[in-house]
């Protein structure tokens, strides 16, 4: 597995319609790979996120195969070689252990099933308040292989931000996600099932740059 970081440059005509299309963007960053290079069954998928961090906009991938991004840095990146690189995601996958903290960032798509009143059909829709949202991952992570460790003042030691409801175009109809940003401080609950989940994604709207977990050392991201 690979853990790749492209830095976007908003300035690019091509670059800001990748980051207003998760349909596009989710093309381009599949074309980064060959048609034998998406992996192995059951060795992981491809997963992407876009971060802003203050004037900085990221985009993470991690994948079965290393991409070749060279397409996406002539559209939608810098000039220079630093646009973008990767590492190998395995040595760092290795080391997780029972009872480990980490930082982590999630961007999640967090939804429910309903039963609609006219037609007795189920229906997944968004959470659309930042409790529910964070309720949705407290309820999620052991399933995940994590728990999420309690704040100073013994709350729930997640933020929950960059809350977005977004609809777009998919051929002719249209997808709209309510997705939001999670960071915290994790502990390691059981290794192989937190491995699982940072190879193949958290909840829903996987191939829209939604459920790529990622973890890092506390002092820093």
């Amino acid at each position: 597995m690979y853990l790749t970081r492209f830095a976007v440059n908003p300035a690019r005509r091509q670059a800001r319609f990748l980051l207003g299309s998760p349909q596009a963007m989710h093309a381009a960053v599949m074309a980064s790979f060959g048609p034998e290079s998406v992996g192995e069954p059951g060795e992981g998928r491809v997963l992407w996120r876009i971060d802003r961090d203050g004037y900085a906009t990221w985009l993470y991938v991690v994948s079965p195969r290393q991409p070749q991004m060279t397409h996406l840095a002539e559209q939608a990146g810098w000039s220079d070689d630093s646009t973008w690189s990767t590492r190998d995601y395995r040595p760092l996958l290795d080391r997780l252990e029972p009872g480990q903290h980490w930082a982590f960032r999630l961007h999640a798509n967090p939804v429910h099933v309903i039963t609609r009143a006219h037609d007795g059909k189920k229906i997944r829709v968004g959470h659309v308040t930042a409790a529910q949202q964070q309720q949705w991952l407290l309820d999620r992570c052991k399933d995940h292989g994590f728990s999420v460790l309690p704040s100073v003042d013994d709350e729930p030691g997640v933020t929950v931000s960059q809350r977005q409801k977004r609809t777009f175009r998919r051929g002719n109809g249209s997808v709209t996600l309510s997705t939001a940003q999670f960071d915290g401080q994790l502990q390691v609950e059981d290794p192989d099932t937190l491995r699982h989940s940072l190879v193949h994604g958290i909840g829903k709207a996987k191939g829209y740059g939604c459920g790529l977990l990622t973890i890092a050392s506390p002092v820093s991201r």
